[in-house]
This record gives structure tokens, C-alpha cells and sequence, in this order.
């Protein structure tokens, strides 16, 4: 499994975020391409502490999650049209430019990290190693690009 901890993997990773623009149309789903960056910075930010998710598991709930966490980051694709959690959708206007800088910061802040051995849990999966962190990163951002057919 790739992961962006891998230099060619993030820099393959961030020449796609390049290669868009503001009038990329999506092979799927409802979102633009503005709010497709929006959305890619936001798994980010709670992998770095920058914000929380709002939703927590329950004992059950994390059992649940537990069954699925491998899916997070195995070889395989996931598929169009998932359900997001309401978290992550968004749904507002972004400025396109504003949203890809922004993007971009995040995943170079991300990979400057990857040497830390200490990442807050996930609140829904909770513990990742480092290793996996870079490969659900990856899979999640590559999903989107493939949406936009970069």
C-alpha cells in the first residue's frame, strides 16, 4: 500500500492537487472541486490536532469501527459515492486557490511529521501506527483525485 510518508508518493500526490483546476468537474458525487480540497484538508487536521471530530464512539459504535478499520488502509480502492460522516461534508462555497494552497500546507506539515511516533488516536478507529497513518492518508486523497480524474 502506498503511503504519503513515501517522497514519490507525496509528490506524485501533490502534482494531481496541481493539475487541477477550478472547473475540474467530478466522475462522482456532489461536490465541486473547491469543496473536494476542503473536505481532502479536514482528515488531515484531526490527524495533526488541528481540530477535533465532533462525533466519539461509543463502546459499540467502536467495535463496529474496529471490524472496519483495515479497509482504512488496504490495497483496495474504495468505492465511489461512500457515505461520508457528516462531519466532513461540505457543502459551502470555497475559493478554489485558497482551497488547494491550503491542501498542499497541510500534506507538507502531514509528511514533515512522519517521524513522529506519538499521533493522537482516531476517535472513531482509534490507534493507528504511523505506518497506516500515511496509507489512510494517501487512500483518502488519492479516492478524491481519482473522483476528479487526476
Amino acid at each position: 500500500m502506498k503511503s504519503l510518508f513515501e517522497s514519490e508518493t507525496h509528490q506524485d500526490i501533490i502534482n494531481r492537487i496541481e493539475a487541477l483546476n477550478e472547473t475540474t468537474q467530478p466522475k462522482w458525487g456532489k461536490m465541486n472541486v473547491g469543496q473536494m480540497l476542503k473536505h481532502s484538508q479536514l482528515p488531515l487536521e484531526i490527524a495533526l490536532s488541528k481540530e477535533e471530530m465532533k462525533a466519539k464512539a461509543g463502546f459499540f459504535k467502536k467495535l463496529l469501527f474496529k471490524a472496519f478499520k483495515p479497509m482504512m488502509y488496504n490495497d483496495k480502492a474504495w468505492k465511489p459515492n461512500m457515505q461520508t460522516p457528516k462531519e466532513f461534508i461540505v457543502t459551502d462555497s470555497k475559493v478554489f486557490e485558497i482551497e488547494k494552497t491550503n491542501l498542499i500546507n497541510l500534506l507538507n506539515e502531514f509528511v514533515n511529521k512522519k517521524d513522529n511516533t506519538k499521533w493522537p488516536e482516531h476517535p472513531l478507529f482509534g490507534h493507528f501506527t504511523p505506518e497506516q497513518r500515511g496509507q489512510i492518508q494517501f487512500k483518502h486523497i488519492n479516492h478524491h483525485l481519482t473522483q476528479f480524474g487526476v
